[in-house]
Order: C-alpha cells, then sequence, then structure tokens
C-alpha cells in the first residue's frame, strides 16, 4: 500500500470533491458557503438561520443520507466483486454469480405484490431472500461436487430460478399500483433513502467490509489456486465459506436498499487492478474507495442529467457494459485472461 500512497491520495481527494458536489448539484440547489454555514451550525447545537431552514432540511434530510448510502453501496457491491473474482479466480465473476442480486430483487418484488409498502418490509424480505438464495447455491454446488465450477453453475441455476419468479410476479402484479414499484425497484435507485434506511445498511456494510479488509491476507494465496493456498497452511473451504457469506451479507444490504444495481461489482474491480495491482493489500480499500466514487458519481448524474430523475442501474449499465467491452478485448489481446 505504501507503494500507492499518491494513488490513495488522489482517490480519497476525488472522493471528497464527488461528495461536495452532490450535496449541491440538484433540484434544489444549495450553494457551497451556505452548506458550510449549515453543516457549522448543526455542529454547535444552533437551529439554521430562517433563510437556511428549506436548505438545512434538504441537506440533512435527503442529500446526506443518499450521498451516504450511494458511498456504501457502491464499496460493497465492488469489494465483493473483487472478493469473488479472487476467489473463483474467474475475471467474469460479479456478486450476482452466487444468485445473492436475483433473490434479493425477488423478495422485494414478492413484498410489492403482497402491498407491504414499508421500505423495512421491502429491504427485509429483499435481505432474506438474497440470502436464501446463496444458500441454496451453496448447498447445490457441495451435493454436486463441492468445487469451484460447480458453485459457479449451482448460483446460475438458482438465478434463474429466482428470475423467473420475478417475472411470474410481474406478470401476476396490479399493472397501476403494483407493476411500477417493482419495476423502478429492480432498476435501482436511490430516490427513496433516508437515514434509517442509511443507517441500517451501515451496520451491516462496514463491519462486512472492515472483517474484508482484516483477513484480507488469505485471498493473495487463494487466488494462485487451491493447492498453493493450502501448502501455506490456509483452510481453503472454511476461508471461501467466510468469504461468501461475508460477500452475500453486504450484496444482500446494498441490494435491499436500493435495488438492482448491476454491472458495478464487475467493472469497478478491473479498473482498481490497473491502477494498483492484483495485491489484495491495496486492492482491497482502493476499490472501495474507486467503488463509492464512482457510484457517487452515477447518482449524481443520475438525478441531475434530466428532468426527471433516472435509475442509476440504468447509467452503470450503459457506462459499465461498454467499458467491460474494451477491457474483455485489451487484456485478452495480453493473454492477462487466458486460464
Amino acid at each position: 500500500m505504501k507503494n500507492h500512497r499518491i494513488t490513495f491520495i488522489v482517490i480519497i481527494i476525488l472522493l471528497f470533491a464527488s461528495i461536495g458536489v452532490a450535496l449541491v448539484l440538484g433540484r434544489f440547489h444549495i450553494g457551497f458557503g451556505a452548506i458550510w454555514d449549515i453543516i457549522v451550525t448543526t455542529c454547535c447545537g444552533n437551529e439554521a438561520e430562517p433563510k437556511l431552514a428549506t436548505s438545512s432540511l434538504v441537506l440533512w434530510s435527503v442529500r446526506f443520507p443518499r450521498v451516504l448510502a450511494a458511498i456504501m453501496v457502491g464499496a460493497a457491491l465492488s469489494v465483493a466483486g473483487a472478493v469473488f473474482q479472487s476467489l473463483f479466480r474467474n475475471p467474469l465473476v460479479s456478486p450476482a454469480i452466487l444468485g445473492v442480486t436475483s433473490g434479493a430483487s425477488f423478495g422485494a418484488t414478492l413484498a410489492f405484490f403482497f402491498a407491504a409498502n414499508s421500505a423495512l418490509a421491502v429491504e427485509g424480505s429483499a435481505f432474506l431472500f438474497g440470502l436464501l438464495a446463496v444458500t441454496l447455491a451453496y448447498q447445490i454446488g457441495r451435493r454436486s461436487g463441492n468445487s469451484v465450477t460447480s458453485l459457479v453453475l449451482s448460483g446460475v441455476i438458482v438465478s434463474a430460478l429466482f428470475t423467473a419468479g420475478v417475472s411470474f410476479l410481474k406478470y401476476k402484479a396490479d399493472p397501476y399500483q403494483q407493476l411500477p414499484a417493482m419495476v423502478f425497484w429492480t432498476m435501482g435507485s436511490f430516490n427513496s433513502v433516508i437515514w434509517v434506511d442509511a443507517v441500517r445498511a451501515l451496520l451491516i456494510i462496514v463491519p462486512g467490509l472492515a472483517a474484508i479488509y482484516l483477513f484480507r491476507w488469505w485471498l493473495n494465496p487463494i487466488a494462485l489456486g487451491d493447492e498453493d493456498a493450502m501448502t501455506l497452511g490456509i483452510d481453503v473451504p472454511k476461508a471461501r465459506i467466510f468469504y461468501i457469506l461475508i460477500g452475500t451479507l453486504i450484496v444482500a444490504a446494498s441490494v435491499s436498499l436500493c435495488g438492482n444495481i448491476g454491472w458495478v461489482g464487475l467493472v469497478v474491480p478491473h479498473m482498481a487492478r490497473i491502477i494498483v495491482g492484483s495485491d489484495h493489500d491495496a486492492l482491497i480499500p482502493f476499490t472501495a474507495l474507486l467503488g463509492g466514487l464512482f457510484m457517487l458519481v452515477m447518482d449524481t448524474l443520475a438525478r441531475t442529467i434530466s428532468g426527471g430523475e433516472i435509475p442509476v442501474g440504468i447509467l452503470t449499465a450503459l457506462l459499465g457494459a461498454p467499458f467491460f467491452a474494451y477491457l474483455l478485448v485489451t487484456q485478452e489481446k495480453r493473454g492477462e485472461w487466458q486460464n
């Protein structure tokens, strides 16, 4: 990490600059000076001036929790993607590979179908079905050989089942009351995030990221192969269960908070590897920072580039797919993805 000190400083500066821009931009404009006055006044325990009352309400009730949520979700999806890619030694792996994304999407859609309008009910259902999907994938994979390939194929099977379930619920849903909410949620958005939602996700995502960082040393040997890792005394099956469990928890918490946002966990880890290399000592924290920056920029664009808010999942797909195609072509020519 010491070799990349300047790189980390640059990404941190960019992240804080993006936070400032995200707090200013929006349908209700708040100047940098007003933001500073509001923060200082609040930290001193005083109420905002009458002329800043509306700005203070928008800043603390809408923009701060949204910015926090975007950074957390971007970091969680990106780190989970980096971990899964190393764990399965496959550059095409993403957090959706074990079915967690499709399972969480089914859970949220199910909540909408039964008219569960509270955010807690939707998020809780999404979280539980995300965990259920991974549990099913792991059990199927263990019974079919307990290899990396069987686990990935099990994830594909479970994803297909839950995706079919989502499609069935959309087909049966009320096209005027239920279907719009289902469709908008599955496209991903931070539009309805409030402090309670952000804090609830924070209590899962931050400890999960901390656990991955504390045990990052196992990932370098595992990425080289199970035999190499075992010769170093690493219990590979237990380590794999640990990383899958933690990765699933933070992805499920992210999806339950903002819906299905794709490509982040696939593209950002590759961008991070290009910049800081494959050593997980630097890769894990840098991926978290880069993922948070990427998601925050995407969310800021989603709510400012047009008159109405665009689901952020659309933007991540529009930018992520061409960029990943570029990575695939350039790195395949160099032989970097050949196994």
